[in-house]
Protein backbone atom coordinates (compact mmCIF):
# COMPACT_ATOMS: atom_id res chain seq x y z
CA UNK A 1 0.00 0.00 0.00
CA UNK A 2 2.80 2.37 0.86
CA UNK A 3 4.56 1.64 -2.44
CA UNK A 4 1.35 2.24 -4.39
CA UNK A 5 0.88 5.62 -2.72
CA UNK A 6 4.41 6.59 -3.73
CA UNK A 7 3.69 5.64 -7.33
CA UNK A 8 0.57 7.79 -7.40
CA UNK A 9 2.11 10.90 -5.91
CA UNK A 10 5.42 10.91 -7.78
CA UNK A 11 4.56 9.26 -11.07
CA UNK A 12 1.27 11.01 -11.72
CA UNK A 13 2.57 14.46 -10.88
CA UNK A 14 5.74 13.98 -12.92
CA UNK A 15 3.73 12.78 -15.86
CA UNK A 16 1.73 16.00 -15.81
CA UNK A 17 4.69 18.28 -15.22
CA UNK A 18 6.83 16.67 -17.90
CA UNK A 19 4.08 17.29 -20.39
CA UNK A 20 3.53 20.82 -19.78
CA UNK A 21 12.07 26.48 11.95
CA UNK A 22 9.80 27.70 13.79
CA UNK A 23 12.67 30.21 14.30
CA UNK A 24 13.18 30.59 10.56
CA UNK A 25 9.54 31.48 10.05
CA UNK A 26 7.29 30.60 7.13
CA UNK A 27 3.50 30.71 6.70
CA UNK A 28 1.71 27.98 8.64
CA UNK A 29 -0.59 25.58 6.83
CA UNK A 30 -3.04 23.51 8.95
CA UNK A 31 -2.17 19.83 9.28
CA UNK A 32 -4.38 17.29 7.53
CA UNK A 33 -2.98 14.18 9.20
CA UNK A 34 -1.51 13.12 12.53
CA UNK A 35 2.21 13.75 12.39
CA UNK A 36 5.04 12.49 14.55
CA UNK A 37 8.30 14.18 15.47
CA UNK A 38 11.57 12.30 15.12
CA UNK A 39 11.71 12.12 18.90
CA UNK A 40 8.30 10.42 19.04
CA UNK A 41 9.26 8.01 16.25
CA UNK A 42 12.40 6.87 18.06
CA UNK A 43 10.15 5.85 20.94
CA UNK A 44 7.21 4.32 19.07
CA UNK A 45 8.65 2.96 15.84
CA UNK A 46 7.02 3.56 12.45
CA UNK A 47 3.23 4.05 12.61
CA UNK A 48 1.32 2.67 9.63
CA UNK A 49 -0.53 5.94 9.19
CA UNK A 50 2.64 7.56 7.83
CA UNK A 51 3.43 7.04 4.14
CA UNK A 52 6.95 5.70 4.50
CA UNK A 53 9.24 5.44 1.49
CA UNK A 54 12.84 4.36 0.91
CA UNK A 55 15.43 5.79 -1.45
CA UNK A 56 15.21 2.60 -3.51
CA UNK A 57 11.43 3.01 -3.84
CA UNK A 58 11.83 6.61 -5.00
CA UNK A 59 14.40 5.48 -7.57
CA UNK A 60 12.05 2.75 -8.76
CA UNK A 61 9.18 5.21 -9.23
CA UNK A 62 11.46 7.50 -11.24
CA UNK A 63 12.70 4.64 -13.42
CA UNK A 64 12.11 5.37 -17.07
CA UNK A 65 11.54 9.08 -16.47
CA UNK A 66 13.96 11.43 -18.27
CA UNK A 67 16.46 13.46 -16.22
CA UNK A 68 14.80 16.32 -14.36
CA UNK A 69 15.51 19.08 -11.87
CA UNK A 70 15.30 18.08 -8.19
CA UNK A 71 15.74 20.29 -5.16
CA UNK A 72 16.93 20.02 -1.58
CA UNK A 73 16.66 22.13 1.51
CA UNK A 74 20.03 22.41 3.30
CA UNK A 75 19.77 22.63 7.10
CA UNK A 76 18.62 19.38 8.76
CA UNK A 77 17.88 17.90 5.33
CA UNK A 78 21.30 17.19 3.83
CA UNK A 79 23.47 18.85 6.49
CA UNK A 80 23.30 18.67 10.28
CA UNK A 81 24.23 22.32 10.70
CA UNK A 82 23.18 22.80 14.32
CA UNK A 83 26.81 23.31 15.49
CA UNK A 84 27.00 26.59 13.58
CA UNK A 85 23.57 27.75 14.70
CA UNK A 86 24.33 26.83 18.32
CA UNK A 87 27.56 28.83 18.16
CA UNK A 88 25.74 31.75 16.60
CA UNK A 89 23.22 31.92 19.42
CA UNK A 90 25.95 31.87 22.05
CA UNK A 91 27.91 34.62 20.33
CA UNK A 92 25.19 36.97 19.11
CA UNK A 93 22.11 36.46 21.33
CA UNK A 94 22.53 33.91 24.13
CA UNK A 95 19.20 34.83 25.76
CA UNK A 96 16.95 34.82 22.69
CA UNK A 97 16.76 34.04 18.97
CA UNK A 98 17.47 37.54 17.68
CA UNK A 99 20.73 36.25 16.17
CA UNK A 100 18.63 34.89 13.30
CA UNK A 101 17.92 38.49 12.28
CA UNK A 102 21.55 39.56 12.63
CA UNK A 103 23.48 39.78 9.36
CA UNK A 104 26.72 39.24 11.29
CA UNK A 105 25.53 35.74 12.21
CA UNK A 106 24.57 34.85 8.64
CA UNK A 107 27.94 36.08 7.38
CA UNK A 108 29.68 33.82 9.90
CA UNK A 109 27.46 30.84 9.12
CA UNK A 110 27.53 31.16 5.35
CA UNK A 111 31.16 32.19 4.99
CA UNK A 112 33.01 30.37 7.79
CA UNK A 113 31.02 28.10 10.10
CA UNK A 114 29.57 25.91 7.34
CA UNK A 115 32.73 23.83 7.70
CA UNK A 116 31.30 22.54 11.02
CA UNK A 117 28.13 21.19 9.35
CA UNK A 118 27.95 17.40 9.24
CA UNK A 119 26.76 15.71 6.01
CA UNK A 120 23.76 13.44 6.59
CA UNK A 121 23.85 9.89 5.28
CA UNK A 122 20.42 10.32 3.69
CA UNK A 123 21.77 13.29 1.77
CA UNK A 124 24.57 11.14 0.38
CA UNK A 125 22.14 8.40 -0.67
CA UNK A 126 19.60 10.70 -2.29
CA UNK A 127 22.16 12.79 -4.15
CA UNK A 128 23.99 9.70 -5.38
CA UNK A 129 20.71 8.27 -6.67
CA UNK A 130 19.76 11.46 -8.49
CA UNK A 131 23.24 11.91 -9.96
CA UNK A 132 23.11 8.35 -11.28
CA UNK A 133 19.86 9.29 -13.04
CA UNK A 134 21.47 12.40 -14.51
CA UNK A 135 19.14 14.78 -12.66
CA UNK A 136 20.00 18.46 -12.20
CA UNK A 137 20.42 19.17 -8.48
CA UNK A 138 19.51 22.43 -6.76
CA UNK A 139 19.77 23.55 -3.15
CA UNK A 140 17.33 26.14 -1.83
CA UNK A 141 17.81 27.30 1.74
CA UNK A 142 15.75 29.63 3.92
CA UNK A 143 18.92 31.28 5.21
CA UNK A 144 19.55 34.97 4.63
CA UNK A 145 22.19 35.57 1.94
CA UNK A 146 25.65 37.02 2.51
CA UNK A 147 28.07 38.74 0.16
CA UNK A 148 30.29 35.68 0.52
CA UNK A 149 29.45 31.98 1.05
CA UNK A 150 31.26 28.64 1.19
CA UNK A 151 28.08 26.55 1.25
CA UNK A 152 28.07 25.89 -2.50
CA UNK A 153 31.63 24.56 -2.54
CA UNK A 154 31.13 22.65 0.71
CA UNK A 155 28.07 20.79 -0.60
CA UNK A 156 29.86 20.08 -3.88
CA UNK A 157 32.83 18.60 -2.04
CA UNK A 158 31.11 16.55 0.69
CA UNK A 159 28.52 15.04 -1.66
CA UNK A 160 30.73 14.70 -4.73
CA UNK A 161 28.39 16.71 -6.96
CA UNK A 162 29.66 16.78 -10.55
CA UNK A 163 27.53 19.60 -11.94
CA UNK A 164 26.98 22.00 -9.06
CA UNK A 165 24.46 24.82 -9.18
CA UNK A 166 25.04 27.78 -6.90
CA UNK A 167 23.05 27.50 -3.66
CA UNK A 168 19.94 29.68 -3.62
CA UNK A 169 19.56 31.71 -0.41
CA UNK A 170 15.82 32.45 -0.31
CA UNK A 171 15.60 34.02 3.17
CA UNK A 172 12.34 33.50 5.10
CA UNK A 173 9.07 35.30 5.63
CA UNK A 174 6.06 34.96 7.93
CA UNK A 175 3.67 35.91 5.14
CA UNK A 176 4.96 34.13 2.02
CA UNK A 177 6.86 30.94 1.30
CA UNK A 178 10.05 32.29 -0.21
CA UNK A 179 11.14 28.96 -1.72
CA UNK A 180 8.11 28.50 -3.97
CA UNK A 181 9.17 31.00 -6.71
CA UNK A 182 12.59 29.36 -6.98
CA UNK A 183 11.13 25.85 -7.21
CA UNK A 184 8.91 27.11 -10.02
CA UNK A 185 11.66 29.07 -11.77
CA UNK A 186 14.02 26.09 -11.91
CA UNK A 187 11.19 23.73 -12.94
CA UNK A 188 11.96 21.44 -10.00
CA UNK A 189 9.84 18.27 -9.98
CA UNK A 190 10.78 16.79 -6.59
CA UNK A 191 11.84 18.78 -3.54
CA UNK A 192 13.17 17.30 -0.30
CA UNK A 193 13.00 19.04 3.07
CA UNK A 194 12.59 18.60 6.80
CA UNK A 195 10.27 21.54 7.47
CA UNK A 196 6.52 21.82 6.95
CA UNK A 197 7.16 24.80 4.70
CA UNK A 198 9.36 22.66 2.43
CA UNK A 199 6.43 20.37 1.71
CA UNK A 200 3.93 23.19 1.18
CA UNK A 201 6.39 25.21 -0.93
CA UNK A 202 6.88 22.23 -3.24
CA UNK A 203 3.16 21.64 -3.59
CA UNK A 204 2.45 25.32 -4.22
CA UNK A 205 5.02 25.19 -7.02
CA UNK A 206 3.46 22.06 -8.55
CA UNK A 207 6.26 19.77 -7.39
CA UNK A 208 6.29 16.67 -5.18
CA UNK A 209 7.41 17.42 -1.61
CA UNK A 210 9.12 14.55 0.22
CA UNK A 211 9.93 14.75 3.91
CA UNK A 212 13.41 14.14 5.28
CA UNK A 213 13.28 13.65 9.05
CA UNK A 214 14.80 16.42 11.16
CA UNK A 215 17.45 15.07 13.57
CA UNK A 216 16.12 14.70 17.12
CA UNK A 217 19.03 16.76 18.48
CA UNK A 218 18.59 19.65 16.06
CA UNK A 219 18.67 23.15 17.53
CA UNK A 220 15.67 24.00 15.32
CA UNK A 221 12.77 23.45 17.74
CA UNK A 222 10.12 22.31 17.97
CA UNK A 223 11.03 19.23 15.95
CA UNK A 224 8.82 19.13 12.86
CA UNK A 225 6.10 16.47 12.74
CA UNK A 226 6.63 14.07 9.86
CA UNK A 227 3.60 13.17 7.74
CA UNK A 228 1.22 15.93 8.84
CA UNK A 229 0.25 16.66 5.22
CA UNK A 230 0.06 13.03 4.14
CA UNK A 231 3.40 13.46 2.39
CA UNK A 232 5.88 10.66 1.93
CA UNK A 233 8.51 10.42 4.65
CA UNK A 234 11.87 8.78 4.01
CA UNK A 235 12.61 5.92 6.40
CA UNK A 236 15.46 6.54 8.89
CA UNK A 237 16.31 9.87 7.27
CA UNK A 238 17.15 11.60 10.54
CA UNK A 239 20.80 10.57 10.08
Amino acid sequence: MKKTFTAITISSLLALSLVSSSVMAAPKVPATETGYSTIQLTQMGQPKSVHWVTVDQIAQQLKGKPPMAVGFDVDDTVLFSSPGFYRGKQVFSPNNFSYLKDQKFWDKMNCEWEKFSIPKQIGKELIAMHQKRGDDIYFITGRDPSKCEITTQYLKDVFGIKHMNKVIFASSSKTTNTKTPYIKAENIKVYYGDADSDITAARDAGAVGIRVMRPANSTNRPIAKNGIYGEEVIVNSQY
